[in-house]
C-alpha cells in the first residue's frame, strides 16, 4: 500500500511583486500540487514557511527560498527536502549570492533540475543529488490563422533575463516583403517595461504586444502561430518551451543551456544569445524555406514525448519514494 505523505511546496513571491503577473513559479507550484495530490499525498502550497510540520518540503528556488528551507530543516529534523534549481540559481545566484544558494543546495536531500545540462553548471559535490524532471505540457490541436501574416509568438514576461524585445528588433531587419508578425504575450515587470513595449508597437509595424494573457489565451496563441521565439539570456528550463513542443509548434531559441538542455545541442533552430542579425537571418529562413521549417517541426515532434504528464508524474513518484524511503517520520 502506498505511503501518504504531508508535503509542503514553498514557492517564492514574484521578484517584481506585481499581482498582475502570473509567475512561472506559481504555474510550476500549481502543476506540482496537482501531480503530488494525484499520487495520494496531502499538499499545501505557501509563499512563506511558518513552521508547520510536514513529511517533506519541495522548495522552488535555492536562493529565494533559502530562509524557508533553513526554517523547515530546523522545524522538521530528518524530513527530506527537495530543492528545485531555477535558472537564476544555476546561472546567477551561485556567483552573486553563493552563501545562501549553496547552503540550500547543501541542505537539500535532492535537487531537481529542469533540463539535461544543469549538472555541468553546479558544484561537482552536489551532482549525485540531482534529478532532471521535465515539466509537462498538454498537446494542443494546431489551428493556424488564415491571415496573410507569418505569425511568430514570443511568450515571456518583460524583464531583463528574457531579452524580451530581441525578436521585435530582428523583425525590423527583415526584407520589406516579409510577412512576419511578432505577437508578444507577457506582463511587464514595471511601468518602464510597459512603456518600452508600447513604444515598440508604435515604431515597429511588425510587433504587437498582447499583454499578460491567461492560460487559455496562451494556448490559443501557441496553437495558431507558425513559430515561437525563445530569446532568453537565462532559463532553468522554460515551461513554455515544453508547451510549444507539445503544441507541435517549431521553436527558434537562443543558444543557452536552459534551452539546449531540452532541445539538444544539435538543434538547428538556435542562434547566439543577443545576436539580432543572426535571429533575423534564421527568422527569414524559417519564413522562406519550407524544408527548414519542416525540419524544426520534425525535431520538436521527436521531443514531444518527454513533456508528457505521465512522465513527469512517474518521475515525481520515483523521487518521492527515493527520498522518503520506508523510515520517513510519520505525523499521523
Amino acid at each position: 500500500m502506498r505511503t501518504i505523505h504531508t508535503i509542503t511546496i514553498l514557492r517564492p513571491q514574484s521578484n517584481n511583486g506585481s499581482s498582475i503577473i502570473r509567475s512561472g513559479n506559481q504555474v510550476t507550484a500549481e502543476r506540482w500540487q496537482l501531480i503530488l495530490t494525484s499520487l495520494g499525498h496531502t499538499v499545501d502550497v505557501t509563499t512563506f514557511y511558518r513552521g508547520a510540520p510536514a513529511d517533506l518540503l519541495v522548495a522552488i528556488h535555492a536562493w529565494r527560498s533559502a530562509e524557508g528551507i533553513a526554517r523547515f530543516a530546523r522545524a522538521n529534523p530528518g524530513a527530506p527536502i527537495i530543492v528545485c534549481l531555477s535558472g537564476t540559481d544555476v546561472y546567477a545566484f551561485q556567483a552573486s549570492h553563493p552563501e545562501a544558494t549553496l547552503a540550500s543546495m547543501n541542505t537539500a536531500t535532492a535537487l531537481v533540475g529542469l533540463h539535461d545540462l544543469v549538472g555541468g553548471s553546479i558544484p561537482a559535490r552536489f551532482r549525485d543529488k540531482l534529478r532532471v524532471i521535465y515539466q509537462s505540457a498538454l498537446s494542443l490541436p494546431r489551428r493556424l490563422s488564415a491571415s496573410d501574416t507569418f505569425d511568430v509568438c514570443v511568450i515571456g514576461h518583460l524583464r531583463t533575463e528574457k531579452d524580451p524585445f530581441r525578436a521585435a528588433a530582428a523583425a525590423r531587419l527583415l526584407p520589406e516583403q516579409s510577412r512576419i508578425r511578432i505577437l508578444h504575450a507577457g506582463g511587464p515587470a514595471d511601468k518602464c517595461w510597459e512603456a518600452q513595449a508600447r513604444a515598440e508597437m508604435r515604431e515597429n509595424s511588425r510587433y504587437e504586444w498582447l499583454g499578460d494573457l491567461g492560460p487559455a489565451a496562451i494556448q490559443e496563441l501557441l496553437a495558431s502561430s507558425k513559430l515561437m521565439v525563445l530569446s532568453s539570456e537565462m532559463e532553468g528550463g522554460a515551461n513554455v518551451l515544453g508547451e510549444a513542443i507539445a503544441a507541435g509548434l517549431p521553436v527558434i531559441a537562443s543558444a543557452i543551456d536552459g534551452s539546449l538542455g531540452l532541445l539538444g545541442l544539435d538543434y538547428p533552430g538556435k542562434y547566439p544569445v543577443g545576436d539580432t542579425e543572426a535571429l533575423a537571418r534564421i527568422l527569414d529562413r524559417a519564413e522562406q524555406d519550407d524544408g527548414f521549417l519542416a525540419a524544426l517541426s520534425a525535431h520538436c515532434a521527436r521531443l514531444a514525448p518527454q513533456f508528457s504528464v505521465e512522465l513527469e508524474r512517474a518521475s515525481w513518484a520515483k523521487l518521492i519514494t527515493d527520498v522518503t524511503g520506508s523510515s520517513v517520520r510519520k505525523l499521523r
